[in-house]
């Protein structure tokens, strides 16, 4: 194992009698005990679990061939298929840390990932071969020869995948891992500089594999996988599906009248989607003539879920919906049970099991049910840090007054008298005007309201008077026409005084990240260089 991993800290509670059952010593029951059961579902193609097993132990006995030891970092640019999935489970089973990397960053931030994660091995699809193109004189780490295709030949390279594996044996030979081990590093999604790499051991994703099967994501589960591979979101509920036994269902890129089709053919039981998927999928003409009766439940997570998509689903969409709040961190866990709690569809549920949230001032002070503050919390799935960087590893840390650490999540929210979480912002995207606390999300919930307004988002432009001011930018639902101006005065009538919206401004769209986010770094930035 690396030095690095080893010294890095483990904030992540540890009971010493816990012990790791690794996916890819799992996986392999599954050839032997379920050989024609259905694993993978890539393009209508099916794979059987003895299949993928065999893809899998190919991959990493050549790995290891190929000098991988324990902690090694292998990356992967790839939208979602069965050999993408097969790979990350190799990398697993030969003992490595997968990385794998966003087909959205830029040429430069890319380069920077690949060259920060120490990685020597890269496949890549051929859907980003421009990206490649764009990378290949500045990787520092990977050679020519160890730049693989997995459905192409690399200009540079001589391999494919197939071309990799043409000799390599298929028997197991897994790599003893540990609960320290690096499993995977998740880069986030920032826009200048490098990325941070967000470092997972297997303890953390041993804990979270149990948590979601412990929701009945397990092997009885056909679950469709419509979020990119690359992504927290998507791995909280593949993973667990893949250590179960049971079957995924691969969209390479989501679209929502496909989703529904995939759905009913399947017969597909969970799913985790983001809340612009619930919005398209329900707003399909057609969705009401899907037979969607198999449905157990769906999860939502990487933004609040809307108290009125929620009531709409759970009225048109057999199936619980079980909403997910929680960082790519780790550390902050809570989860609300949709048909449980009908009052607190507001809310994003109370925290998990062995979980703790707590909301904290300014200036670091815990404080009570009501008050709003930055969220912090703790759990037993929490990240090893940030990769290689230390500092800002130990700034995302609170220390309680009784000496526990807590990671801090950069929302701003408040606890009920029941436990129950509200999100209300990003720190960093509240607005302050006039010395008042303005929180985005309460004035897009009023513009969301009104008949005409599709999408909305509001954001803090610069103000001579103010020091800053709200704006809202909308989407305008089709077949409408009403005027800009009239909608603005309606939803200031319903907001207090000093929430009211300086102005709004028409958007054909709002950029989205591809686990739709609305990225509102993007929104203001035309408003700050005017500044």
């Amino acid at each position: 194992m690396k030095e690095y991993v080893q010294s890095m800290p483990v904030h992540a509670p540890i009971n010493p009698a816990e012990s790791l059952t690794a996916i890819g010593e799992k996986i392999q029951d599954y050839a032997v005990s379920q050989p024609n059961k259905i694993a993978l579902i890539d393009n209508g193609i099916s794979v059987t679990w003895r299949e993928l097993v065999f893809r899998v132990n190919a991959i990493a006995n050549r790995l290891q061939d190929a000098g991988l030891k324990t902690g090694d970092t292998v990356a992967g640019l790839s939208e979602n298929s069965a050999d993408y999935v097969a790979l990350y489970l190799g990398v697993l089973t030969a003992g490595g840390c997968m990385v794998p990397l966003s087909g959205m960053a830029s040429g430069e931030s890319l380069a920077l990932m690949i060259n920060d994660c120490d990685a020597r091995f890269l496949f890549v699809s051929e859907k980003n071969t421009a990206l490649l193109e764009e990378v290949r004189d500045q990787l520092t780490n990977v050679s020519p020869e160890w730049r693989i295709g997995l459905d192409f030949r690399p200009p540079d390279s001589s391999l494919t995948l197939d071309d990799l594996l043409a000799d390599s044996p298929s028997a197991p030979c897994i790599a003893d891992v540990g609960l320290d081990d690096p499993f995977n590093i998740i880069y986030s999604s920032g826009t200048t500089g490098t990325p941070k790499g967000i470092l997972h051991d297997h303890r953390f994703r041993w804990r979270q594999i149990q948590r979601m099967g412990s929701y009945g994501l397990n092997g009885d589960a056909i679950n469709l996988v419509s979020t990119p591979l690359y992504s927290n979101t998507t791995l909280v509920s593949a993973l667990p599906t893949l250590f179960y036994g049971g079957t995924l269902v691969l969209m390479r890129k989501f679209n929502a009248r496909e989703f529904l089709e995939l759905a009913q053919q399947y017969r597909v039981t969970h799913a985790m989607l983001v809340p612009v998927q619930y919005q398209r999928i329900l707003a399909e003409p057609d969705f009401d003539q899907f037979d969607l009766s198999s449905f157990k439940f769906k999860s939502s997570t990487s933004a609040p879920l809307r108290a009125e998509v929620i009531r709409e689903a759970m009225a048109r969409w057999p199936g619980n919906i079980i909403e997910v709040y929680g960082l790519t961190e780790g550390g902050i866990s809570t989860s609300l049970d949709c048909a449980a709690f009908p009052d607190k569809w507001d809310s994003v549920g109370r925290p998990t099991e062995g979980a703790e949230v707590r909301i904290i001032s300014e200036d670091g002070k815990e404080l009570p049910a009501g008050e709003i503050g930055e969220i912090v919390g703790r759990a037993g799935a929490m990240m090893r840090g940030y990769y290689r960087r230390e500092e800002q590893t130990s700034d995302m840390l609170w220390t309680s007054p009784d000496g526990l650490t807590f990671y801090r999540s950069g929302d701003m929210g408040r606890l009920d008298d029941d436990n129950f979480l509200f999100i209300l912002d990003r720190r960093k995207d509240m607005i302050i005007s006039g010395g008042f606390n303005i929180y985005a999300v309460d004035l897009e919930k009023v513009l969301l309201e009104h008949p005409a307004v599709a999408d909305a988002a509001v954001i803090g432009i610069p103000s001579d008077h103010w020091g800053e001011t709200p704006l809202g930018l909308i989407v305008r639902k089709p077949g409408d026409n009403a005027a800009i101006e009239d909608i603005l005065e309606w939803a200031n009538q319903r907001l207090g005084k000093s929430q009211r919206i300086s102005g709004l401004e028409w958007r054909d769209e709002l950029p989205r990240s591809t686990i739709g986010k609305v990225l509102k770094r993007e929104l203001r930035a035309p408003y700050m260089n005017n500044a």
